[in-house]
């Protein structure tokens, strides 16, 4: 039995694994107790970690930073895949509402951060770190260090304290935003699920609904003109799929011509119908998807490279094949599309023919859904090379001792968002499956958990309970707090904010990803990774700067 003893003792590859997943599957278990309906989910792994930290299962310094900083990297890139298609139609909609809520939590800390200066003497080396750690970010502790070390009058044991006080903040910097999450649902009584549901509702309704219309073609002018000549048809997005001359329902295609007393199939959004209508004529009265026809309509999935980036207009299908595509569903978001409109990896058209028509178009799509649930493996790995190099891209500022640096957190997840956007670059395709997506983002979080732990695990009871450190993590408390719990109850009942988006806004402005697993896993719901990509590249450069203000005008 010597040989497990080394294997939990020893260093070695096999140990790091197995201390990771013993530590992860432990607190997984921690994660799954419920107290008065709560539970601390993926963040028990956190805990789990400090145990085993406190009882010496260590691994290797540069072992377990590298384990740490991957996991992160692979949480915060796969958030950004999921939420980037719909990333700038949310910043849109709420994005100033939201980062000036999120400068309002960053400046409260701040406050906060003085007022234990001032009032609660306590050195604003310490003070700096507790800032740093109680809004769990790293990158303002490297800040603040870098202040220091440019401030002659710094002893070396004061220039350690920022780091202690760190390690003393940043377990209930964690804990505290998670807190905060649950201190608003209690006492205002919302259901996660509910507002999930809500969210969902009032994405859509910023939506317009995509629905059809049969129309009598009355007007004179429109007599012997091919459909695409019809006035204010190309800028509506409306497409017309079906028309019946009175014997059997034909395809519509663009270079179709219509007379008086035809009848067409239109699709669209209602109130883009309803201006079509008024040129076209009125509403007939028979369906035309109901009458005896060879035409069907069938879901086709794009997943041909020689297809992606290419447009309606150059693709060419209703020429090509005589069939029409009169909607298109992406990232759950459905339309229909303009001439304009480029095909990307996993788009869903319904299209619109005779059957053998349909077979040959859905061929040149490539509609395979075993190339939509194959892994892009490469371009992950371009991916995540090209957030490296933007999070550790250096931006100087006028009177500002150390650059501002994104970081391993925000580069990965901005490139992320622009590459989902982008869809494909030459031969790489930027598309995850959802599974893919999901597995990826958990084993990342849990893997950048249970490195936090057992990092701080073995000093963390010794700093906690000698010295000032209970002190320290009270200071650090209410740095964590009082900022969350004053925007978070104003964002709710005065601005009338959704709970999973006022959740996303609290973690992200404390650029906390283990908050967000958390708030994601409340209602099973992505909801909260939008306003956290919202608000997370101003808050990341605030809580920089910030650190830096703080040791520059108050270390003499």
């Amino acid at each position: 039995m010597t040989w497990l003893i080394d294997l939990f003792t020893q260093d070695s590859v096999a140990h790091a694994v197995l201390i990771l997943s013993v530590v992860a599957a432990v607190g997984f278990l921690f994660g799954t107790l419920r107290v008065y309906g709560l539970s601390l989910g993926v963040a028990g792994v956190l805990f789990s970690g400090l145990l085993f930290g406190h009882f010496h299962f260590s691994i290797k310094p540069e072992v377990l930073e590298f384990a740490r900083e991957f996991g992160l990297i692979l949480f915060v890139y796969t958030i950004g895949m999921q939420v980037g298609p719909g990333f700038l139609a949310s910043l849109r909609r709420q994005g100033l509402p939201l980062n000036l809520m999120a400068a309002a939590i960053v400046l409260l800390g701040v406050g906060v951060t003085i007022a234990i200066v001032v009032f609660g003497k306590v050195d604003m080396q310490a003070a700096v770190g507790l800032f740093a750690g109680a809004t769990t970010n790293t990158p303002a502790l490297g800040a603040a260090q870098q202040a220091l070390k440019n401030i002659a009058s710094v002893t070396e044991e004061a220039a350690k304290l920022p780091a202690l006080a760190y390690a003393v903040a940043y377990p209930f910097g964690i804990l505290g935003i998670i807190a905060s999450m649950g201190l608003v649902r209690i006492l205002l009584r919302i259901q996660p699920a509910a507002e999930a549901a809500e969210f969902t509702k009032q994405l859509q309704s910023h939506l317009p609904k995509v629905t059809t219309q049969n129309l009598v073609v009355q007007n004179a002018n429109l007599d012997g003109l091919a459909i695409e000549k019809i006035p204010g048809l190309a800028e509506s997005g409306v497409v017309i799929s079906r028309i019946y001359k009175g014997k059997e329902v034909e395809v519509a295609t663009p270079d179709t011509v219509i007379h008086t007393g035809d009848i067409v199939l239109a699709v669209g959004a209602q109130d883009k119908l309803e201006q079509i209508r008024l040129i076209i004529g009125v509403v007939a009265g028979i369906d035309l998807k109901t009458l005896p026809s060879r035409l069907t309509n069938r879901r086709v999935l794009v997943t041909k490279k020689n297809v992606l980036g290419k447009s309606m207009e150059e693709l060419d299908l209703h020429e090509a094949f005589g069939v029409t595509i009169t909607r298109i569903s992406r990232a759950e978001i459905e339309f229909t599309p303009t001439p304009s409109f480029r095909f990307q990896f996993g788009d869903t058209v319904n299209v619109v023919g005779e059957e053998e028509d349909i077979e040959r178009a859905a061929k040149e799509l490539g509609n395979s859904i075993k190339q939509l649930n194959h892994p892009q493996i490469v371009p992950i790995f371009v991916g995540i090379a090209l957030g490296v190099i933007l999070g550790s891209w250096p931006v100087h500022f006028p009177q500002m001792s150390a650059p501002v640096k994104l970081g391993l957190a925000g580069g990965p997840l901005l490139a992320a968002i622009f590459l989902s956007r982008l869809g494909r670059l030459g031969p790489l395709i930027w598309y995850m499956p959802l599974s893919a997506n999901y597995m990826l983002r958990e084993f990342g979080i849990v893997l950048f958990l249970a490195c936090v732990g057992l990092r701080a695990g073995d000093q963390f009871l010794a700093t906690l309970l000698q010295g000032d450190g209970l002190y320290w993590m009270a200071c650090a408390s209410a740095i964590t707090l009082i900022p969350l719990l004053v925007v978070g109850f104003f964002a709710r009942l005065y601005y009338k904010l959704n709970y999973m988006s006022l959740c996303g806004l609290l973690s992200g402005s404390m650029t906390d990803p283990p908050a967000l697993a958390f708030a994601n896993s409340m209602a099973g719901s992505d909801a909260p990774s939008v306003s956290y990509a919202t608000v997370y590249p101003l808050t990341m450069l605030l809580r920089v700067l910030m650190a830096q203000l703080l040791v520059i005008f108050f270390v003499r």
